[in-house]
């Protein structure tokens, strides 16, 4: 198997455990505050994320001098995770899950202004194609408008930042430092809330909170393995099969059958950021010296 290969394999096993551990947040969601949910999810991930550092070169790679920029992050992805679960509680999972999709035009959008990029004309208009394509999903002041969608639009935009915030200090600081602390701060801050909103989970509930944290860690371990074997171009693309995952896991636990305009508003979306990504790529191959 070659090492594109294996990226693929890891990233669509990353997407996989990502669309499981979302559907039993949504699950749980329908009982529990979308902060104990999260208490419990990074409760189970963090320690697991510090056991893959320690075997993956030490736990000295979780050293930094940039601890202001870890609490930023981590406050970012707490809004994201608050943003998304809660959204997840609100609509069907597959037309959350396309919602969802349109972080990646954002994260091209605010790179203009927080990281002083330039975007060609072709990725401006691939980038109105998804936006496009999230008005055909969310269809604002129809009688099928759900106000739901707007808390994914803003987990969307968290998304972003938090995205830009890694392209920014990626090269200076270790990636697993980057995950671990992401991960520490919505702990923290979701155990400090937590007498507020916790609710007294039933006995069935326990396995579920463990699974979702162990499928969190999955992915974050499966996705960051799938860029490490394939270049961003090959891997990325299948993030999208988390489409598949959400239709069939929300038709199975909660008959949820999206109605076409799910579907087509979705393939715009993917097909904007597809787009995006291949215009992106070649953009860079050009900058590239030829000698």
């Amino acid at each position: 198997m070659t090492a594109s290969l294996k990226g693929i394999g890891f990233m669509c096993l990353g997407v996989l455990c990502l669309a499981i551990g979302d559907a039993i947040s949504k699950w749980l969601g329908e009982v529990h505050s979308p902060l104990q949910i999260i208490f419990f999810r990074t409760l189970v991930s963090l320690p697991l994320i510090a056991l893959i550092t320690h075997f993956g070169g030490g736990l000295r790679k979780l050293r930094t001098r940039r601890p202001g920029v870890h609490l930023v992050r981590g406050l970012i992805y707490t809004a994201t995770m608050f943003c998304f679960v809660l959204g997840l509680t609100l609509l069907p999972l597959a037309e959350a899950t396309a919602i969802a999709f349109i972080a990646p035009l954002f994260v091209t959008l605010l790179s203009v202004p927080l990281l002083g990029e330039r975007i060609a004309p072709s990725v401006m208009v691939a980038s109105l194609v998804g936006f496009a394509g999230v008005l055909v999903v969310v269809r604002p002041g129809g009688a099928a408008f759900q106000p739901g969608a707007l808390v994914l639009i803003g987990a969307a935009v968290f998304y972003a930042l938090m995205m830009i915030t890694a392209r920014r200090y990626a090269a200076r600081e270790h990636l697993w430092a980057m995950v671990f602390y992401m991960a520490l701060v919505p702990l923290v801050i979701t155990a400090i809330a937590l007498p507020w909103v916790w609710t007294m989970p039933l006995p069935w509930h326990w396995p579920a909170f463990l699974a979702a944290g162990i499928f969190g860690a999955g992915s974050m371990v499966f996705i960051t393995l799938a860029f490490r074997h394939a270049p961003a171009a090959i891997a990325a693309p299948f993030d999208y099969t988390a489409m598949l995952w959400a239709v069939l896991l929300g038709w199975w636990f909660w008959d949820e059958i999206p109605d076409i305009w799910v579907f087509v508003g979705g393939t715009l979306i993917i097909g904007s950021g597809l787009a995006i990504a291949y215009l992106d790529r070649r953009t860079t191959l050009k900058r590239r010296p030829t000698s």
